[in-house]
C-alpha cells in the first residue's frame, strides 16, 4: 500500500481550487479578515523552503496513540521511518498526561524541540509573541472521566481550544488550528469552538481520517445527486468508533442535492429494536448485505451475530434522507458506505480501507491535509461537517442512555458545500 504524498501537486491544487464552496447561510458565510490574507510564511517569516513551526498540543504521547501516528510523521517522514513528510516542523509540545511508555521526552531529546509547561509556552515559546504557524490539537487517549449519563468521555478539546484562543487574544496574533476527531463530547462547546474560530479569523479544520483514507473503488457520489437511501457499515465503541462511521457517510452525503441542509432528529436502535426496525423497513437490508459484502472478510447478514455492543444510527435528514449507520459489532470489522441513487439499479459501494500497522497510512493523508492548511491559512475541507458530526454523535450518544428515543435536532440546521477536494486521495 503506497503513500507516497506529492507536496507540490497538493499545494498547486489547493491553491487552483481555493476553500470549500460555500452557499449562502448563516455557517458558510465566508470570513472576511484582512489578516487571513497573509500566508503563514509571511507571517512567520520563513523563506520557500522553510518548514514551517507548529506546536502540538496531546493529551498522552505513547506508541502508536494518535499522537504518535500524526506528530510523529512531522517528525520523521510520512512513513515514520525518515522518508518524505510535510513541510512541518515541531517547534514545541505540550502533554496534558504522562503514563508509563510516555515517549515525550525522548523524542524531545532527540529531535530537539521544546517540551512546553503550558498551552501558551507552546504556542510563544515563553516569548510575547505567537511563534507557531499552526496549531494541532490532538486530544484523544488518556485517562479522563466519562459523563455520567452517556458515558461520553470528557477528552479536553474545548480547553485545549480555549487556552489556544486565550494567547491568540494576548499575541494579537492567530494560527490555524486542526482538532483531531469530533470538536468535542458536547454539541455546545463545538458551537464555542466554531463561531470563535469566525469571530477571531482563523482557520478551523477538525474530524476523523476516514473520509481522507484509500477509497476502494475510487469513488463519491456524483455531485447534485439524489439519494434514496444510504447505510454506512462501521464497528467498535459507539463514541469512538461510530464518530468515524459518522464522518465517513456524510462526506459522501454532503455531495448530493443542491448541498448539505442539517439534520433534524436521530436515535439508535438498539438490541431487538434492531430487527424490529429491518421487519418495519426503517433499514435497508440490501445495503446491510452489499456492505459486508465489501469487506475483505465478507459475511453474511445474520443478524443473530450481533453482539450487545452493537447499535444501528439513524439520521433523519432536513431534506427527507433517512440515513443508517450499522455499528454491527459481531458482523462487522470495516467502514463501508453504501447507497442506492435515483436512477441506478445497483448500489454504489465504498470501502474506507485504513492501514491495520505502523505507519497507519491513513493518518498520513490527514496530516497531508493538516500541512496544506498551515500553508496556506485555509481550511482545506469544511469543519461544518464536523460540526455536524459531532452534534448528532453527542444526540445519539443520548438517545442510546434514554432507549434508543428519537431526539430532534434543531441546533442542526447546517447548511454547507464542500468542493472538490484537490488532495484527496480517490483510491489510488
Amino acid at each position: 500500500m503506497s503513500i507516497h504524498l506529492h507536496r507540490r501537486e497538493l499545494l498547486n491544487g489547493l491553491a487552483c481550487a481555493g476553500v470549500c464552496g460555500a452557499v449562502p447561510g448563516y455557517w458558510t458565510d465566508p470570513i472576511d479578515v484582512a489578516e487571513s490574507d497573509c500566508s503563514s510564511r509571511e507571517r512567520a517569516g520563513q523563506g520557500a523552503d522553510d518548514p514551517l513551526p507548529v506546536a502540538a498540543l496531546v493529551t498522552e504521547y505513547r506508541e502508536n496513540t494518535h499522537a504518535d501516528v500524526i506528530v510523529g510523521k512531522i517528525l520523521q517522514g510520512f512513513d515514520q521511518q525518515g522518508g518524505a513528510g510535510p513541510a512541518l516542523r515541531l517547534a514545541s509540545l505540550y502533554v496534558d498526561q504522562r503514563p508509563a511508555g510516555d515517549l515525550s521526552t525522548k523524542l524531545a531529546e532527540k529531535f530537539g524541540f521544546r517540551l512546553a509547561g503550558s498551552i501558551d509556552e507552546a504556542l510563544t515559546l515563553g516569548s510575547d509573541r505567537l511563534q507557531v504557524a499552526g496549531v494541532l490539537s490532538i486530544a484523544e487517549h488518556g485517562s479522563y472521566p466519562a459523563t455520567p449519563d452517556t458515558g461520553q468521555v470528557t477528552y479536553p478539546r474545548r480547553r485545549f481550544f480555549d487556552e489556544a484562543v486565550r494567547t491568540f487574544r494576548r499575541t494579537g496574533s492567530t494560527a490555524p488550528v486542526f482538532n483531531d476527531k469530533h470538536l468535542s463530547y458536547r454539541w455546545h462547546d463545538a458551537l464555542h469552538m466554531v463561531t470563535t474560530a469566525r469571530e477571531l479569523g482563523f482557520p478551523l479544520m477538525a474530524g476523523s481520517s476516514v473520509p481522507v483514507t484509500w477509497r476502494r473503488p475510487a469513488r463519491e457520489l456524483p455531485r447534485g445527486c439524489e439519494v434514496e437511501s444510504v447505510l454506512m457499515l462501521g464497528y467498535g465503541g459507539l463514541e469512538a468508533y461510530g464518530f468515524h462511521a459518522l464522518e465517513g457517510m456524510q462526506c459522501m452525503l454532503e455531495r448530493r442535492g443542491s448541498g448539505e441542509t442539517g439534520v433534524h432528529a436521530v436515535r439508535a436502535l438498539l438490541g431487538k429494536q434492531i430487527v424490529r426496525g429491518l421487519q418495519r423497513g426503517e433499514w435497508s437490508r440490501g445495503l446491510f448485505e452489499a456492505a459486508l459484502q465489501a469487506m475483505p472478510r465478507a459475511v453474511a447478514p445474520d443478524l443473530t451475530r450481533l453482539n450487545d455492543s452493537a447499535a444501528f444510527f439513524q439520521l433523519a435528514y432536513r431534506d427527507g434522507l433517512v440515513a443508517t449507520v450499522a455499528i454491527a459489532n459481531g458482523l462487522a470489522d470495516q467502514f463501508v458506505f453504501a447507497a442506492k441513487l435515483r436512477g441506478n439499479d445497483q448500489p454504489l459501494v465504498v470501502l474506507f480501507e485504513l492501514q491495520e500497522d505502523k505507519p497507519f497510512g491513513h493518518f498520513a493523508y490527514l496530516t497531508r491535509a493538516i500541512d496544506a492548511m498551515v500553508q496556506t491559512r485555509k481550511a482545506v475541507y469544511p469543519v461544518e461537517r464536523t460540526l455536524l458530526t459531532t452534534g448528532a454523535l453527542d444526540a445519539l450518544m443520548h438517545s442510546v442512555a434514554t432507549s434508543g428515543a428519537w431526539r430532534t435536532t434543531p441546533e442542526l440546521a447546517i447548511r454547507y458545500q464542500a468542493a472538490d477536494w484537490p488532495f484527496a486521495n480517490r483510491g489510488a
